[in-house]
């Protein structure tokens, strides 16, 4: 099991790698050697993910998420293969602890005090003052 938070924690069987050509500059090796990962994982049918976290993971995927519900993730940063699965798994790791966590509260809209009203106004008057000073002094 990859363990995702406290209490959450993926089957690795629910996990899906394909190896790919990266693309880019790269030399001779990059043309002969497939080391990008693409690391699917079926979001919809996981039984390893709560229904809150699903959701929430389906709208942090965007764009990639296909429309069957499979998130693909492609790691093409790294040079060999290893590296690229790990960069993949760690990717999906961080994404679905971002979707783990619980959205903050909604906020409260508070209204500014008394106090603070007035102390607003009297800064208002008093550089509406300094501004009046700026001007041309009035004729008699």
């Amino acid at each position: 099991m990859i363990p995702i938070t406290a209490r959450l924690s993926l089957d690795p069987a629910e996990l899906e790698e394909a190896f790919l050509r990266a693309s880019g500059p790269g030399g001779q090796n990059v043309q002969k050697v497939e080391t990008a990962v693409q690391l699917r994982f079926d979001v919809r049918r996981s039984p390893s993910l709560p229904e809150p976290v699903r959701a929430r993971l389906v709208h942090l995927a965007g764009r990639r998420m296909t429309r069957e519900g499979v998130l693909v993730i492609t790691a093409q940063r790294h040079r060999t293969r290893e590296r690229n699965r790990v960069d993949a798994l760690e990717r999906l790791i961080a994404l679905i602890r971002a979707a783990a966590t619980p959205p903050p509260p909604p906020r409260r809209p508070t209204r500014p005090t008394l106090g603070a009203k007035r102390r607003r106004l009297q800064e208002k008057s008093a550089r509406a003052g300094v501004k009046r000073l700026r001007g041309r002094p009035a004729e008699e």
